[in-house]
């Protein structure tokens, strides 16, 4: 029998149905109202739902399951070691990235980036410890930013393949103090951890991996899926 994993984030809800621990189907939508009948018509053996916006109780209440809902919280038991100083705040997408990693890493140190909305960076030990990590602002988030808290900013919606290091019109300067800048952001993360963590892994998630896959220093490990899959060894270790 089939379980959902279902991760509700600021811009919009995907989800992940599994066959043991094979991810054979996931999609997205927005708003409640718009759940696909394939999740509301169909009965699952478990679910674990998480949600850094809407209640997650509000999702787990349309779902059809006849063993165990976890809703991921604070309190819910985890695969890994939690040494986050306040637990009670931590965004489920960022633990479950981290179990992620450590399910697929289990005896590697890793950093792993989610590059979204926000882009958050996590920080796993070879050993099981989840140790933090750090939140900043996704890529369109600065550019809006830029266009909202000035006066004569243009918006730039679209992010390009192309750019330049030095911008000699404003739309390529913005581009190079954003796209250039967060690159540099992520690779100086990436030298930092790894004096840290000699042997570090780095893990690349999110909207925006594609983005970043060919621009960052080292070998870096695309794995689009890795909250969801996160998330359902969360669910597994709960069961």
């Amino acid at each position: 029998m089939q379980s959902i994993a279902v991760d509700a984030g600021n811009t919009g809800t995907k989800y992940g149905i599994f066959e043991g621990n094979n991810l054979v189907k996931q999609g997205y939508f927005q708003g409640l109202e718009n759940i696909p009948a394939e999740i509301t018509n169909h009965t699952f053996e478990h679910a674990i739902v998480a949600s850094v916006a809407a209640d997650a109780a509000d999702y787990s209440a349309r779902l059809s399951v006849t063993g165990k809902t976890v809703v991921l919280s604070a309190q819910t038991a985890l695969p890994v070691l939690n040494n986050y100083k306040t637990p009670q705040t931590l965004g489920a997408d960022r633990i479950a990235a981290a179990v992620g990693a450590h399910y697929f890493f289990p005896e590697q140190n890793c950093l792993v980036f989610d590059a979204g909305t926000a882009i958050t960076h996590e920080f796993v030990t070879s050993n099981g410890s989840y140790e933090g990590g750090g939140i900043a602002p996704g890529l369109r988030m600065k550019l809006k930013a830029l266009h909202t808290f000035t006066q004569r900013l243009p918006l730039i919606d679209q992010i390009p393949d192309n750019f330049t290091l030095t911008g000699q019109t404003t739309q390529e300067s913005i581009l190079s103090g954003v796209l250039v800048g967060t690159i540099a952001e992520l690779n100086g993360l990436i030298q930092l951890y790894s004096k840290k963590a000699p042997d570090l892994t780095v893990i690349l998630c999110g909207g925006d991996a594609g983005f970043f896959e060919s621009k960052l220093k080292g070998r870096i490990f695309v794995i689009p899926e890795l909250v969801l899959i996160g998330l359902h060894r969360i669910l597994i270790h709960n069961v």
